[in-house]
This record gives C-alpha cells, structure tokens and sequence, in this order.
C-alpha cells in the first residue's frame, strides 16, 4: 500500500546532543510526522529545519517493515544510494592498496555525480534525458561488477521491485542484462569518420585538390560517393577556418564492407602548369594535373575505439596514361608501375570507424553534426531501404575517350568541359559535384593528362538534380585541346551529349555509354541546344553503313549510375503504372512485375498498389488471380530483410488510402481457390508463398469490408461472415490431412502455422473475442493427432501456440477461457516427451506472466487451478530431469541449456507464487492415494534443493536468489500441513521427514541468507523487504519436529553447520534445534529410531 507523506534529505550533519535530538548524517532520509513553529515539542526526535531538504515521498509495505520513498526519479534515488555504498567500498580499496581500481572508481563516481546534477537540474530535452540515464546505468553497472555488487534488474533505466512483476519476467530482465554484459551486440552499420590534415614535407607549390572514396579492391569498383577537399600551397586545407569543411563521414557500410579487400582510396590532383617543371612565364593558364595515389585497408581500422591518426604514403605514376589504374596497382603491389613520392612525404589525416544506425551516431557524437559535417553516401541504397529516404542523385564517370590528332603532329592534351543543361538550354548552376564537402560547380573540368589521344580519366562526378528538372534536360560534354604555349588557349574540337530522360519516361539506364563525338570548332555552336538535340548520340544507334558511322570515328565513354526513390529506368514498371493508355496490355504488365527489381516496386509501393486494386475494380473476372499473385508477391517482398521497413508505409496505405471497398470478396474468393487446392496440387510452392502473405491478404479483406459496411451501412454482413467461415472449414480440411514431416503439404501446413497468429489482430476488428477465439481453437485442433516425436511440424505447431499466448486476443481473459484447454494440452504433451523444450519455457513464461495475485478474481484463480492441474507435476518432473542432464560441450549450446533451466524454474516459482490457500488445498486434495502424495513432496522438496543450489543463479544474482526462497518458504509453510495430517503417527513416513528437514537445514546455510555478511544497506533492504527468512524457517522447524513427539527423530544437521547456526546472534530467537548427523546416519543403517535428541528451547 501507498500513502502520501513528506521525508527529507539531510543537507549537513547534526549531532543531536540537545534534549529529544535526532542525530544525523548527510544523505540520511527521515520521515516527518510534524513540524513545530517556535518553541521544542517535548518528544524525542527533533532536529533544526534548515539542516534538512523537503521532499514528497511514499510509505511503501506500511507496518513493522515500511520503508519511506522519496517520489524522485527512481534512477536518482539509485544514484544516491549506489554513490554511498561505492563511498565505503572506494576507501577500502584505498587500504588494500588497489590502485588502479581506486582511481578509475573515483573518475567514474565524479562522472555519476556529474549526471546525477544534469538530471536534477531538469533542463535536457527528452532525447538527451534518455541518453544520460542510458549512460548513468552503464556506469553503475560497471562499477557494481567491479566491486562484486550485485546486478540491478532494471526496465527502462529503472530498477523493478521483485514484488511488482512476475518472476519469468524478472527473470527475463536479470537474464537479458547477464547476456548483455556478456555478449555485447554487434551493430550491422558503421561509417567512417575522415579527416583531412595536411600533406607534410610536399614542396609542390601548387594548390591541390583530394578526393578520398571507399574501394572494393575484389570487384574493382568505388563503393561510395567521392569527398573531396582544397589545399592550399602550403599543403593544408584552403578553408582552415571551416573545419568542416575538412571532414567527412561515410556512411551506411555493412558488415560486408570491413574487409582487408576494402580500402580507402585517395587521389590528389594539382591546380598548375601542364608540366611540374616548367618555369611560370611560360603560360599563365592552370590545368587538372595528376599529382598522387595513396590507399590504406579499412580492416586496419578495426581494431581501433578512437579517432587515430595516420600517415598515408603517396605514390605517382611512373607514366600518365596508367594514372587510371594507380589504386589498382598499389593495391596489388605492382610497384613497377609507380614511385613513393618522398620517404618523409605523406598525407597525415584522421580516421574512426563508428557504429551503431545514424540516429544513435548523431545522439552518441552531437559536436560532428553541429559543425555542419558533409556526408559522403554509398554509391546505391544501403543493406536496409528506410521508407521517408529522399534520394536522387546521378553518378556520372568520365571512362574515356578515343580521339584523332586533327592535324596535329603530336598527339592533344584533352579536357572535358561538362554542363548540364535544362528543358530551355539554360546551364543549371552548381549542378555538377565533383565530391562531397565543396558545393557544386557549372562547369565542371576533368584533369588532363599530356599528349594522349586516347585519354583514360575514370573520375566521378555527381548530379544531384530535382526530380522535375530531369525530364527534357541533358549533359553536355565538349572536348578541347589544352595548349602548353603562352597564350595557353584551350582550343574546342568536339563535343558530345546525352539525355537524362527517354521520351517514355524512363531515366538514363545504368551502365557504360559510349557517345559520339560531334565536331565543333566554334563555341557559339553550342549556344542553341535546339541544333544538336536532334542528332543522334549514341553510337550503338547509328546503322552500321550509315554516313554518319563511316565520318564519325572518335567515341567518348561514360558509365553512369542512378539512385533515386523517385525515378525508375525500368520500362516494365512505367507500363504498369500507366496502364489506362493501353489497358489490352494490362495482362502483360502484371505478368512482368516479378521480374522487376524490389527497389523500384517499393519507390512505387502506394502508386503499385493503387493500380494493382483499380484493375481488380475494372476486371476483377479477368485479371483477379494475377492481381491476387501481384499482391502476394509485393508482400512476401517487404519479407526481406532489405525491405522490411516498409511495412509500416503499407500499413498507412491500408488504413489511408487503400479504397477498394469490393475487393474484399475477390480476395476471399481467391485465397480459397487457393486453399482448397492444396490436397492434389503437385507443386506447392506458389501455394506457400500464397499463405506466407496471409497477414497482409487479410488485412487488405478486413479494410475492405469495413470500408463496405461504412459506405452501405453494413450490407451483407452474413454473407460476410458466411465466407469467412467457409475460408475457415477449407483450412480446417487442409489441416487434417495426415502426412509425413517432409512431405509437401507438411511443409505447406508449416508455412501456414508460422503465419496463422498474425491474422488474430485483424479478425478482431469486425469478429468478437470468442468468435475469433472459436476459429483459433478449432483451426489448432485440427491438425492431425498421432504425428511422430521427431516430426518438424509438431515443432512447428508449438512455435504457432507460442505467438498465439504472446498475441493480442490471448490478453482478454474471454479468449483465454477458450484457448487455455488446448495450449495446455500441447504444451502438456510436449513436456511429458521432453520434446521442444525452449519453445515450451517460452509458452508457459507468456501464459504465467499474464497472472497477478493482486487481481486475482474468480476467472484469474479458475486460470491458476487449470494450470496448476495440469502442469504442476509435469514441471517439477522436466526440471529434475533437465538439471540431472550434463550440460552441453559447445558454449552455445550450454548458454541455452542455461536458458531453458533458469526459465523453468522461473515458470515454477511465478506458478507457486500466485497459489492461494484454496490452490493449495486443490493440489492436495487432488492426490488418490497418500502414495501419490509422498511421490510429489518428495518430487517438489527435491527440487527445491536444487533451486538454492550456488550454482543454480549466477553470483550476483541475489534478487533472483531472495525472491526464489521467499517461495520456498511460503511453500514449505502450505506443505507442512501436509506432512502433519497425513505422514504421523501410524502413518509416519521416515523419507518424507528426512526430505524435509534436509531441505529446511540447507534453506537456513544458504551463503545468500546470512545477513550478518551483508553491507549495512544492503542487509536494511534485504529486512525491510523480507525479514530473516532463517528465523521463519526455523520457527517452522522447531513446530514440525514439535509434532513428531519423543518417539520418532530424524538426525540431518551436522554438528559444525548447527553450532554456526546457533552462534549467528540473527537467529534462533525462540529455539534452537540441535540434532546428531553421524548418530541419525548409523541408525538409519541399522534400521532403528535414534532417541539422542537435544532441544534448547
């Protein structure tokens, strides 16, 4: 119980020397019962106001044991009490001369300190609050495992109160927390972190341009974007004042992507003359020049938790025309090929490989992305597509170019000029991007390489235009002869172009183009885009005889590359949306949509979707099984791991803009076509993809209806529901089929289990509880009974019960009255064959974790009977049986044997925990014969033995500990009622007392119970909470050895373990009991009754 009352804080100390003075010590908490204006209250307890700091708070368990609560936020009042208990323990270390420990305690005691003041204080957003408290109970975790405390089950940064949750829960927070700690989860995500420096012991003299990529060295292709920054003449970066400016992030690499054959590539291009040598007078124009290449491994930063800086070796080309390949080279070692550019020279920058979704990054390192940091992106999507993502860039790489000499008798200096153009002919400004980190540019001019008509560049530009600016605009390429005399001139010779958008709509299609190059000489050529739009530009367009193949030689190559969640290059896709202007084609394109790439369906996804349902609405007789084959393949597409956010955009489709008020009967009427041919099809896999997608078929059914009944106010409502139970007998039939565990229509019953439990929800929105749970039950009994042990769908069948106990409907007590006979029959089954095990633990934590004492009406108690009725003995029997089992060799293995042992017995205590009296007398009564009795005290006294064993929980698991022998107890306290009534006298059983008393003596040596070891605070909590469950237990011992009066004696205690029993000043209050271990063992021998009995009372 809970009543509101004032505490306070004590801010400084007082000795309460004075008359009634209350002493006390700063951070105690006191209740107030009064305050008094003026003159002292004659009563012991006073103290001066000003020392002390007024809060609310709670009386919690009011009694001989409540405890005062301040009602804070329960993490600073774990703070609190967790600094105090670190305070002494921090100064032993001192003493014991624990150095190291000593002072990395202290740093993070002054960390927790410092939180513990930014909580307080109450000025952090929502976000950076959840931060902190994530960061304050790492930090406390870290040091309870350091000084041995114990570990603090916690939900949402706060700690539980055993008493509040049910034990599988707790045990499933205490378990979730011991994993973590020790199996870290590895992030699927990283990005990397650059930073340029400068390039140290260059004499260059020229201004520089870097550009660093990621590479996958095994393909030989850039894996993202290029970034790209400004050095000056000095060799540092241009915009120093813009730090950054100098960095970027890479972002969104896969696991995949840290590997030794994935590199970081740079490229540095000088701004200068033609050749490094030349004196400056001899021509004042600067050109692109190839300058360096460094690399470095990205598996070299692995093993790195901070930003380190690095040293990269920079290497030139031995010859130009290589300069394409110079990555490639250095990365195979062909050091034939080229030169280290200095033994001290090198690029120094900053690398950090970070982990973790971005949202986690931006939280974790704020300071980046307050700067403004650019982003360099991954060349595609990443491994997971998130709904919401806007992307529309256009790589562009200049490959190469073939080119005559034009009557020159040494071969050009080529430069591509590239613009981009709009509908009208207008440049569109800053639309070409050399690389993230500068802003765009118009135009953009590659580097040039001396004297080469047959140029290779292979650099990279970006494009990222509007979605509305492709249509009708193009890029414009024009090549000019750069000139090494004086004047410098830079003399155009040709050009070429291509369209960003085909005229049906679709956009530049990815891969290798090679281009015509036109001839031009003047420039004021090019001024009307209109003149040359109409040539041809390809030259895989132009006719092998044609005049303009035979005069048109050279060829300029590009590859090109599109990502974009707005633009599709697929034709299929376009034909299918724009169904309406040949609607005889519809048939083909809805054939064709498999073929299509997930991506462009799900850029697509609601516009798909909308066509999809408005052909089913024109021609639902026509086309209404491709339309049905469609929408089960878009569905089983969002199955995948790279697509499985979108799910939630379809939901928003279905419950907003999904208007298909009569396609809720073609989709019924298909998926029993579907159904009902299961039996003799001879190929079933399109009839499991068909059930794979059941959750969403009977969502687009269920919205459909709805939308019916709202439009016509509810028409047809039986023939509905008549439709609906027909779907239902056919699965039904299909179900009962007998068959073999790799048989196909096993196989295709396994496919539909596994999907069965996602459709609850959506009956549910037009069926009541006991409708939908009527069609649950009988749909799960009707599987065919009598399959083998080792068949793969009876596991499968309890993988189906198990999300039916964790689902929605299983929640209402109506359907849980319904379907707890037939999850009990299973699960029941299963245990008694030791089969399946994990999964069972995991249906029974679900089942025991919907019990609370606290409300424990007449259904509620009904549930706890049929429980305990039918899995109480079976339970017990599994645990005995799993814990006699040697544990498995493999670490994996053991971990879930582990798991499956500490469930179990969570199951059991939870089940014990919410019997009542009347639970008790049902289990006992319950029994035939007082055989059956003795089997099952000796069966449950057994195990729990077992459960107070050392090693049955980990160390420092003492809340799990404390909870499982105040069951225990409560238990042996139900059960001696047993004993006395049906095991004295004439009826004395000496296996029964021996089980008994050995069980109670073991309960009072437990390690966990001898308070007196305990830290002061932690023996105040262990008492407020629990008592001295010693005490408890011996008073029950002295009552039942009372009841065996001066004839019978059983002799279990061993004489040291008694006499420490008897010395602790904690215990034996009214007895203590002290009885002959060797004398009870030889008389047990010899088959008498020892009389040696000694009771101090």
């Amino acid at each position: 119980l809970w009543c509101c009352v004032f505490c306070v804080s004590v801010l400084a100390s007082f000795r309460g020397m004075g008359q009634h003075g209350l002493p006390l010590e700063i951070g105690d908490t006191v209740q107030i019962l009064e305050k008094c204006e003026g003159e002292s209250p004659d009563r012991d307890g006073i103290f001066p106001s000003s020392y002390v700091h007024l809060k609310n708070a709670h009386i919690k368990n009011k009694g001989q044991f409540e405890t005062v609560v301040p009602t804070e936020d329960s993490v600073i009042t774990e703070m609190t009490a967790t600094l105090r208990d670190w305070g002494a323990m921090w100064k032993q270390l001192y003493v014991k001369n624990e150095g190291d420990l000593f002072h990395r305690l202290w740093h993070v005691m002054n960390e927790v300190l410092d939180l513990r003041r930014q909580v307080l204080v109450g000025h952090l957003t929502q976000d950076r609050m959840r931060d902190v408290k994530q960061h304050i109970t790492a930090r406390l975790d870290w040091g309870n495992e350091q000084l041995g405390l114990d570990l603090v089950p916690r939900k949402d940064f706060s700690m539980v109160d055993p008493d509040e949750i049910s034990v599988t829960e707790l045990y499933k927070l205490m378990e979730h927390r011991h994993r973590k700690k020790e199996m870290p989860v590895q992030p699927n995500t990283h990005h990397l972190f650059v930073q340029v420096k400068s390039l140290v012991s260059s004499n260059v003299g020229e201004e520089l341009e870097v550009f660093f990529s990621i590479y996958d060295g095994r393909e030989s292709r850039p894996l993202s974007e290029r970034f790209f920054v400004r050095l000056n003449k000095q060799g540092v970066p241009k915009v120093s004042e813009k730090p950054e400016r100098q960095c970027t992030l890479f972002v969104d690499l896969g696991s995949s992507d840290l590997r030794k054959d994935v590199y970081i590539v740079v490229h540095i291009i000088r701004i200068g003359r033609m050749g490094a040598g030349e004196k400056k007078n001899v021509c004042n124009v600067q050109y692109r020049r190839p300058f360096g290449c460094a690399v470095i491994s990205v598996a070299d930063l692995l093993t790195a938790d901070s930003r380190d800086d690095h040293l990269l070796k920079v290497y030139t080309c031995n010859a130009e025309n290589e300069w394409f390949q110079i990555h490639d080279n250095i990365i195979r070692k062909v050091s034939s090929r080229y030169n280290l550019l200095g033994s001290s020279a090198g690029l120094a920058v900053s690398l950090q490989l970070l982990h973790g979704d971005m949202e986690l990054i931006r939280r974790e390192y704020m300071t980046l992305f307050t700067r403004d940091i650019s982003i360099s992106k991954k060349l595609g999507f990443s491994d997971v597509i998130m709904p919401g993502e806007m992307r529309n860039d256009l790589y562009i790489t200049l490959e190469k170019g073939e080119f005559e000499k034009g009557g020159k008798s040494v071969a050009r200096n080529v430069e591509v000029t590239v613009y981009v153009l709009d509908v009208d002919g207008h440049v569109i400004k800053g639309s070409v991007w050399a690389g993230s980190g500068e802003p765009g540019t118009d135009p953009f001019h590659s580097f040039v390489l001396y004297h080469n008509n047959s140029p290779r560049w292979a650099e990279q530009i970006k494009l990222p235009l509007p979605v509305d600016m492709f249509r009708g605009s193009h890029v414009r390429f024009e090549f000019r002869h750069c000139s090494t005399k004086e004047k410098g001139e830079k003399k155009l010779f040709g050009f070429s172009f291509i369209p960003l958008m085909q005229e049906d709509g679709r956009t530049l299609p990815d891969g290798t183009h090679e281009l015509i190059v036109h001839k031009c000489e003047e420039n004021a050529s090019l001024h009307d885009c209109s003149r040359y739009l109409k040539l041809p530009f390809l030259k895989a367009s132009l006719l092998a005889n044609s005049q303009t193949a035979k005069s048109t030689k050279e060829s300029f190559w590009i590859t090109s590359f599109l990502c974009s969640t707005k633009l599709t290059q697929n034709g299929d896709m376009l034909d299918l949306l724009k169904w309406r202007v040949h609607p005889e084609r519809a048939g083909d394109s809805l054939s064709k949509l498999k073929e299509i790439d997930g991506s462009e369906i799900v850029k697509f996804l609601q516009d798909t979707l909308d066509t999809l349902f408005g052909i089913l609405d024109e021609n639902s007789q026509r086309y209404g099984l491709k339309v049905f084959d469609c929408l089960v393949h878009i569905i089983n597409l969002l199955q995948d791991s790279k697509f499985q956010h979108f799910k939630p955009v379809m939901d928003t489709y279905i419950e907003s803009h999904f208007a298909g008020a009569l396609s809720y009967r073609d989709l019924i009427k298909v998926l029993k076509w579907y159904i009902d041919r299961i039996v003799d099809a001879e190929h079933q896999q399109h009839i499991q993809e068909v059930l794979k997608a059941s959750e969403y078929i009977f969502k687009y059914i269920i919205q459909s209806r709805r939308l019916f009944a709202l439009a016509t106010g509810g028409q047809n409502e039986e023939e509905f529901r008549c439709c609906v139970r027909e779907l239902f007998m056919s699965l039904r039939f299909f179900l009962s089929q007998e068959s073999k565990g790799t048989s196909p229509i096993a196989q295709t019953q396994a496919v539909f289990l596994k999907s069965f439990p996602t459709v609850y929800s959506e009956l549910l929105k037009i069926f009541t509880v006991r409708e939908v749970a009527s069609f649950v039950r009988d749909t799960l009994g009707s599987l065919a009974v009598g399959m083998q042990a080792d068949c793969p769908l009876e596991a499968i069948k309890l993988q189906c019960i198990a999300k039916t106990v964790e689902s929605q409907l299983y929640t209402n007590p109506e359907s849980r009255s319904i379907l707890l006979p037939v999850v009990l029959h299973h699960l029941q089954t299963h245990l008694q064959e030791q089969r399946d095990l994990v999964m069972c633990a995991r249906v029974l934590t679900s089942i025991l974790s919907l019990l609370n004492k606290d409300d424990m009406d007449q259904s509620a108690s009904e549930e706890v009977s049929v429980i305990v009725r039918s899995l109480l003995t079976v339970l017990l029997r599994t645990i005995l049986e799993v814990t006699n089992r040697p544990q498995p060799a493999g670490t994996s293995m053991r971990l879930q044997f582990q798991d499956v042992t500490g469930e179990f017995v969570a199951c059991l205590l939870a089940m014990l925990r919410q019997m009542t009296d009347k639970h008790y007398q049902q289990l006992l009564e319950a029994f035939p014969t007082k055989d059956d009795l003795k089997d099952f005290l000796l069966q449950i006294f057994t195990v729990f033995r077992i459960l107070i064993r050392p090693e049955m929980f980990p160390k420092d698991w003492t809340v799990m500990r404390l909870v499982t022998n105040n069951v225990i107890i409560t238990t042996v306290l139900y059960l001696s009622d047993a004993l006395r009534k049906n095991f004295l006298s004439d009826n004395f059983d000496y296996k029964v007392w021996d089980s008994y008393f050995y069980l109670s003596v073991i309960f009072i040596n437990q390690p966990c119970l001898q308070l007196e070891t305990f830290a002061p605070s932690k023996r105040k909590k262990v008492l407020e909470k629990y008592g001295d469950m010693r005490v408890m237990m011996g008073c029950e011992i002295f009552s039942m050895w009372q009841n065996l009066g001066k004839g019978k004696c059983l002799s279990r205690i061993n004489r040291q373990d008694t006499r420490n029993i008897s010395m602790s000043k904690h215990f034996w209050p009214r007895a203590a009991i002290i009885m002959n271990w060797s004398e009870g063992r030889a008389c047990k021998k010899k088959k008498i009754i020892p009389s040696a009995v000694c009771l101090n009372v």
